[in-house]
């Protein structure tokens, strides 16, 4: 009976229909929490505390559901996705007018929109890919540091008796040159140091070359780059579990000696067929 509630959960579990419940859900939890930001009368809040409690109890039946489907129970919370899953639901259950854990289990239902990324498989990909690509980003944001550091230095040497308020000491040096790098109002910044220096432009021209330009597109590229080696092992994955499930392909060898047997089968019904015809004219 067991065996037989698991595999028609499972089926609930892999339905598309089942799938897109979850996620309405999950879309209504998230215009849930917002419509409490605003001032409303009290039906409304009473009907708003209902409506949590509801998909509080959803959630709680579809990761049971999740759980007893799942084929491999003792690797279930292997899987990061499942564990936060599993955290979310769990204190979500802590009761929102418990005024020492009322703060607590707000946040916690407001971090129930991010379900969305366990639920959407591209999305656990992207995020995946961001996770496993942040070694490779290190070693990037090593380097940007390291021209932070010098530029600010620079800038903070050349440029303190213009403008005490942005070039004061390095570490001021730097939160103005993220601003450059980020763009805002720059413009205003080089303008005037060149009143003094007029030489400075390079100054910012090759610091925006090296930041804005050069170690975003090293960062877009370890992303890509990344993604794609995840897209590939999910791609191999899947294949395996179809393998798993319908045999592995046939080989080219294997083809063509099915191809000789049902040739020799094919002459073997041909000849029959024929004997047959000769008796009925020799008779």
């Amino acid at each position: 009976m067991y065996e037989n509630l698991k595999k028609q959960l499972f089926e609930l579990k892999s339905n598309r229909i089942f799938e897109f419940a979850v996620i309405a859900v999950i879309i209504i939890s998230a215009l849930e929490i917002g419509a409490k930001t605003y001032d409303l009368p009290g039906f409304l809040n009473t009907a708003l505390l209902g409506l949590d409690w509801f998909i509080t109890v959803f959630f709680v039946v579809e990761i049971s559901i999740r759980f007893i489907a799942d084929h491999d129970k003792k690797n279930f919370f292997k899987n990061g996705w499942n564990v936060f899953d599993t955290l979310v639901v769990v204190v979500s259950l802590i009761p929102i007018n418990d005024s020492e854990l009322a703060l607590l289990a707000r946040l916690v239902r407001i971090f129930r929109v991010l379900r969305m990324i366990s639920i959407i498989p591209e999305l656990r990909t992207l995020i995946t890919s961001l996770l496993k690509a942040l070694p490779q980003m290190g070693y990037v944001v090593l380097l940007m540091f390291i021209i932070f550091y010098i530029y600010a230095a620079v800038g903070s040497y050349l440029f303190a008796d213009i403008n005490p308020f942005l070039w004061e000491n390095i570490a001021v040096s730097m939160l103005t040159l993220f601003r450059v790098m980020t763009f805002e109002d720059w413009t205003d910044v080089q303008y005037e140091t060149m009143e003094v220096y007029p030489w400075s432009w390079l100054f910012y021209m090759t610091f925006i070359f090296l930041t804005a330009f050069a170690f975003l597109n090293m960062v877009i590229g370890i992303v890509v780059n990344v993604m794609d080696k995840e897209s590939q092992a999910e791609a191999e994955e899947l294949r395996q579990q179809l393998e798993e499930e319908q045999g592995p392909e046939p080989t080219m060898r294997e083809l063509q000696d099915e191809i000789r047997e049902l040739k020799t089968l094919l002459q073997g019904q041909q000849a029959q067929i024929n004997q047959h015809s000769a008796r009925e004219t020799s008779e």
